[in-house]
């Protein structure tokens, strides 16, 4: 096989990649790198459903609490460290699994990101000081009214993302979803990419158990050892904003957990908005067998 061939997984939070990842990255004998842009931070560990110390045995994994929520790192970033490390495993491997649901990560490595204006960095700074006067709300409905298409695609709960979108849009005159989905660079290894689905209330019915196994394992006490840091973009993201608004006694215990709830099914509905737009993937129940799966990734390499 003299082709290179990156087998990406994506699909919802709490839908099973995880262990879909190590059980394909266990037949081909290969690595796994993470393009979930939650697990880099090593602090966060309960709060962002990373590998467990036992599945982290079971192949080997990058890119993984490599990284500190009091580091800056950006996408672009990560698209150069990973394809670094990529060029390294390609000289030795010739399949590597790539997993994770943030969609921005995945096309970085996959198709390349999206050119954008530079923007006057004074509109940011305007836009942090609306953030801080007026809240997240009051951006969002602004985004919606420039851009509702990019209203609907990007993760909305995530004030960082919600503020690049409105700096395009009012830097460039330009909506912002207009500077997505250009023609990308091509890269040296061909991309498979698998997607795991299910009905919507059983995903929304995973994420509730899921959130509910965070709390008992210790979210919590997580996040209260992160309270000092609560400013970091890093942790203004799902399952960790709601419980600082709890230990900051503006929500009971109860309210928070059923926001991280809705927050996480928001969000899963935002991922699904985001991989059905893409044409390439192989969509499966997440209860289908391994074997299946690999026999279809094995087809497609043929």
């Amino acid at each position: 096989m003299n082709q290179n061939y990156l087998i990406s997984i994506v699909g919802p939070t709490a839908i099973g990649k995880t262990a879909l990842s190590i059980a394909i990255a266990q037949h081909f004998k290969t690595d796994i790198l993470s393009a979930d842009s939650r697990q880099f931070y090593k602090e966060m560990q309960i709060g962002t459903a990373a590998p467990t110390k036992d599945e982290l045995r079971l192949a080997t994994h990058h890119f993984i609490h490599h990284k500190s929520v009091l580091e800056d790192y950006n996408v672009g970033a990560f698209e150069k460290d990973a394809l670094e490390v990529l060029e390294t495993l390609f000289t030795t491997q010739n399949v590597i699994v790539m997993v994770g649901g943030s969609g921005l990560y995945i096309d970085a490595i996959t198709r390349g990101l999206d050119d954008f204006p530079k923007i006057d960095v004074s509109i940011r700074k305007t836009l942090n000081a609306t953030l801080a006067t007026e809240g997240l709300e009051h951006l969002q409905k602004k985004l919606k009214t420039l851009d509702p298409q990019a209203f609907e695609s990007i993760a909305i709960e995530n004030p960082h993302r919600v503020i690049r979108a409105l700096e395009i849009c009012i830097g460039s005159g330009k909506p912002y979803s207009s500077f997505l989905n250009k023609p990308k660079v091509k890269r040296n290894f061909k991309t498979i990419t698998i997607g795991l689905t299910a009905e919507r209330a059983t995903m929304y019915e995973r994420i509730n158990t899921r959130v509910d196994n965070m709390i008992d394992q210790g979210l919590l006490d997580e996040v209260r050892s992160l309270h000092h840091l609560q400013h970091l973009n890093a942790l203004n993201t799902v399952g960790y904003s709601e419980l600082f608004k709890f230990l900051n006694g503006e929500w009971s215990l109860d309210f928070a957990v059923s926001e991280i709830k809705k927050n996480s099914r928001r969000y899963a509905k935002r991922q699904m908005t985001w991989f059905r737009k893409k044409e390439d993937i192989m969509w499966f129940d997440y209860q289908t067998p391994v074997r299946q799966i690999v026999e279809s990734i094995e087809n497609a390499m043929r």
